[in-house]
């Protein structure tokens, strides 16, 4: 008899049938305060948080086995007397008015779903037998309460009991425990979200059976029943979607409570920024928008939009804009010049020709502007984001070693060899991600210390990279004092451009070919910004640049973040000197050098001295503000007499003509004021017989 029934229990498998589902938890997110950001579903598709039995109050046990098998502890996974009472039940009834299902039988159907018929009971009965075979009755009771659903997409008593009542498994009370075991009959007809008034006789029956059964007396049966159970039914919030699917991907298995970095308050002045800036670019054919934040310090990231609006299917706003791949235009001019400074091969100072210019194999770029500046400071091009003299400037230090030195800067998705860039590479014609591009700049920011980012407070997940030097740090404060430099990029941007902050940042902005993406990103030592805007269907704006597009969200986001993180002035690292230099060479000035400014220096790599004879690259006089088309609004609210347009420009000479529209203007200096009309007004400025005209309007 022995073997007959080791040859049974052999064979048991085999008449169970069906497919065991594999239990894998939800997650829940929470971001860097404890607040939760979403509540994922698992793979079965239900809000799932294991527990252990011991993690289950004993109320829980007792309610559960009091209710749906009483001989729990006594039968072998199938209930024989229970069965012949059904039966009984159920003839007398002439319908199906008692299951006689065991909690193992109701296991073996969640563990491997059957059709309920003859043949499907058949073999959920032998699946129980087979439980009870291989697993103590507390491991089946523990596997019970995780596997079986309480309604509302939650599975399991510890998930029912955070969604019910907001507390764990392990503190319900008596009343609590009846009320969820009470559900279990029928979590649809007991749904208490729907019908709370029979879910609450379900539990007083519960409550009732567990008084039979002697596992509660009659002063806990009444004060269980007196107790006045309320829902304390969370919502399930919905933020940050592509964050929280982009670090769900990284997790290993198993993962429950997910920690991440994200400020969740700070996420939802970022969603706001967009909400109100991008209408106001629709007229422009801009649809998207992406912004995120990093801590410099740690590499945290503190806010992540991957688009205006997940849910918006017309524009494709599950898109994750952060780590889509665009192209960033001017915005990777700066490390551009920066491995010039590197190298040796550049200055801040150095005198560059903005000229036209035709480069190996018949590259021949053009500025944003259609026009050409001449020879200018590499603070000039760099900062007014001038073409020609990045290409110069890529082209003194070779396209393959700037490849490698971005791929350091984490740009990994410039996977190409340099040969299909080519020097065009300088301009942004290879696609990257906004999150690499504000990491690179998060290195400028620390000072040329590259460091991976951080999105989860788990050393279980770990992006790409190590913590490195990739350029130094003298090198890395030129950059910075250049982008933070207002008065340097006003020939392009004018004076009050929404790059113009309150606080010190360093900014710049990217626009890719045909108008398609443009880029804004800002940085303090503290934080850094990185904002896109265009559209996921790849299609063309109307000439949206990164000062019109991007440029306005990343001035409120960064003004937002400046609240929350207060950061400080950019530090002058040691062993760079200020020295004065030779406006007309780019030399240390000398004794004969007329015109001047100040400039950032190595202190171990300084320039010549200017002897004065360098007249080769002499600069010509320009208007610096207002620049060639600027439109400029009179404030009815306002005295006119106050409304006043300041004039400036880099001249050649200490005396100066300016004429408004042909006439004559008193002063004679390098800047001036006029006062506010209404018009188009074309302005001139004359220098030792050289002139320099511009044309702007004033409205009401």
């Amino acid at each position: 008899m022995k073997y007959v029934w080791t040859v049974f229990l052999w064979l048991l498998p085999c008449l169970c049938g069906g497919e065991e589902t594999v239990l894998m938890p939800s997650r829940t997110f929470y971001d860097k305060s404890g607040q939760v950001l979403r509540e994922m579903l698992s793979v079965q598709h239900t809000y799932y948080e294991p527990a252990v039995l011991e993690e289950i109050s004993p109320w829980l046990v007792g309610a559960v086995v009091a209710a749906e098998d009483k001989r729990f502890y006594v039968h072998s996974g199938v209930d024989i007397a229970a069965v012949l009472r059904a039966v009984w039940q159920n003839t007398q009834q002439g319908e199906v008015v008692s299951g006689a299902s065991t909690i193992s039988q109701q296991l073996a159907r969640a563990i491997s779903p059957r059709p309920k018929t003859l043949w499907g009971k058949t073999k959920e009965a032998v699946s129980a037998l087979v439980l009870e075979q291989q697993y103590s009755k507390e491991e089946i009771l523990e596997q019970y309460f995780n596997r079986l659903e309480f309604g509302n997409l939650t599975q399991g008593v510890q998930a029912a009991s955070r969604y019910y009542f907001s507390i764990d498994a392990a503190d319900v009370s008596l009343s609590q425990a009846a009320f969820l075991a009470g559900i279990l009959k029928s979590p649809t007809y007991y749904n208490p979200l729907r019908h709370f008034s029979r879910a609450l006789e379900r539990r007083n029956y519960v409550l009732s059976q567990m008084l039979r059964e002697g596992f509660i007396d009659k002063e806990m049966y009444e004060l269980a029943l007196a107790e006045q159970l309320q829902l304390r039914v969370p919502e399930r919030p919905f933020e940050a979607p592509h964050f929280t699917q982009w670090a769900a991907s990284l997790l290993p298995a198993g993962s429950t409570r997910v920690y991440t970095t994200l400020d969740r308050e700070l996420q939802k002045q970022v969603e706001h920024v967009i909400a109100n800036q991008l209408p106001r670019l629709a007229d422009a054919h801009v649809t998207q928008a992406a912004v995120v934040v990093l801590d410099n310090t740690t590499g945290d990231i503190l806010a992540y939009a991957g688009s205006a609006d997940f849910n918006d299917t017309k524009h494709s706003g599950q898109v994750d804009g952060v780590r889509a791949l665009r192209q960033p235009g001017s915005a990777l001019k700066p490390f551009v010049y920066e491995l010039a400074f590197e190298k040796h091969t550049m200055t801040p100072a150095a005198l560059v020709d903005d000229t036209d210019t035709f480069f190996e194999g018949g590259f021949r770029p053009r500025n944003y502007d259609e026009s050409f500046h001449g020879a200018v400071s590499v603070r000039t091009a760099l900062a007014c984001s001038y073409n020609i003299p990045a290409v110069k400037a890529a082209e003194t230090v070779g396209t393959s070693a700037l490849l490698e030195h971005l791929r350091q800067l984490g740009f990994a998705s410039l996977h190409r060899s340099a040969d299909f860039y080519g020097l065009g590479l300088s301009l942004g014609n290879g696609e990257v991600r906004l999150l690499e591009l504000a990491n690179a700049y998060a290195t400028l920011a620390r000072g040329g210390i590259f460091r991976p980012l951080r999105l989860v407070v788990s050393p279980e997940v770990k992006l790409s990279g190590h913590i490195r030097r990739v350029m130094d740090e003298k090198t890395a404060y030129q950059i910075t004092d250049i982008l933070k430099d207002n008065q340097a990029r006003t020939p392009a941007f004018g004076v009050n451009s929404v790059l113009a902050m309150p606080f010190e940042m360093a900014a710049k902005t990217g626009t890719s070919k045909d108008y398609k993406d443009n880029f804004a990103i800002g940085y303090t030592p503290r934080w850094t910004v990185g904002v896109w805007v265009g559209n996921f269907d790849a299609s063309s704006m109307q000439k949206v640049s990164g000062i019109t597009g991007a440029g306005p969200i990343l001035r409120d986001v960064a003004l937002a973040v400046q609240e929350r993180y207060p950061a400080v002035d950019f530090a002058v690292p040691q062993g760079l000197v200020h020295k004065t230099v030779c406006s007309e060479t780019g030399l240390l000035a000398g004794p004969a050098c007329a015109h001047t400014r100040a400039e950032w220096f190595d202190r171990d790599r300084l320039p010549d001295v200017c002897d004065g004879q360098h007249t080769s690259k002499k600069l010509t006089s320009r208007i610096q503000t207002p620049t060639d088309g600027d439109i400029f609004y009179v404030d009815p609210a306002m005295n006119r007499a106050v409304q006043q347009l300041k004039l400036t420009a880099d001249c050649a000479t200490d005396h100066c003509q300016w004429h408004m529209d042909a006439k004559e203007l008193p002063d004679s200096s390098c800047q001036t004021w006029w006062l506010l009309q209404k018009g188009k007004h074309t302005l001139s400025l004359t220098c030792q017989g050289q002139s320099h005209q511009i044309m702007f309007e004033v409205v009401e």
